[in-house]
């Protein structure tokens, strides 16, 4: 056998040998906004419950380096016998991950002066549910709690449940809004 003859089969072995060794190349992050990135752009619809029967307006749009997801929103209900004048709702919210429990967070700031925070507690296996779960509400008495459920119609209509729960008791009911994707 030639030089060459033995050198070819030690160099193929060598080089199957580093290509062994290497380290694997790295999976991709997943997308933590995953679960809401649906929600992305601007919405209208209904909205009623304790306050009435009224519209809403929402925007969900991407913030400071795409970092956080700022969620701006107004609803206006109508004159009733609670409220002759009327109510306009508007809350100021912004959508984060927290790296050190690797979930989704939400901060809503309320006009009435509530500052409610959120974190993500579950989203359903077929992706259609998201629940948020208050782990804090300011300027409230001690003990109440906040959901938020998403629920995907589909990619250009949500629902929304918002429910609160006093001291010791269960969630109850307290609006519902349907919102289409505005074009």
């Amino acid at each position: 056998m030639t030089r060459h003859q033995l050198l070819l089969p030690l160099l193929a072995l060598s080089l199957s040998a580093l290509a062994a060794e290497a380290p694997p190349a790295k999976a991709p992050r997943p997308d933590p906004w995953q679960p809401i990135r649906r929600l992305l752009g601007a919405w209208e619809g209904e909205a009623k419950g304790e306050p009435g029967t009224g519209r809403a307006e929402r925007t969900y749009a991407f913030a400071l380096r795409d970092r956080f997801i700022q969620v701006t929103n107004k609803s206006i209900y109508p004159p009733r016998e609670k409220k002759p004048q009327g109510e306009t709702h508007e809350d100021l919210g912004f959508l984060s991950y927290d790296r050190a429990k690797k979930k989704l967070m939400l901060r809503q700031f309320h006009v009435e002066g509530f500052v409610n925070t959120y974190e993500l507690e579950r989203v359903s296996d077929d992706g259609r549910t998201v629940v948020f779960v208050t782990t804090a509400i300011e300027n409230i008495a001690p003990g109440w709690r906040g959901r938020e459920t998403y629920t995907f119609v589909s990619d250009d209509e949500f629902t929304e449940k918002f429910e609160l729960a006093e001291p010791g008791q269960d969630f109850a009911l307290y609006s519902e809004a349907r919102f289409r994707r505005k074009n």
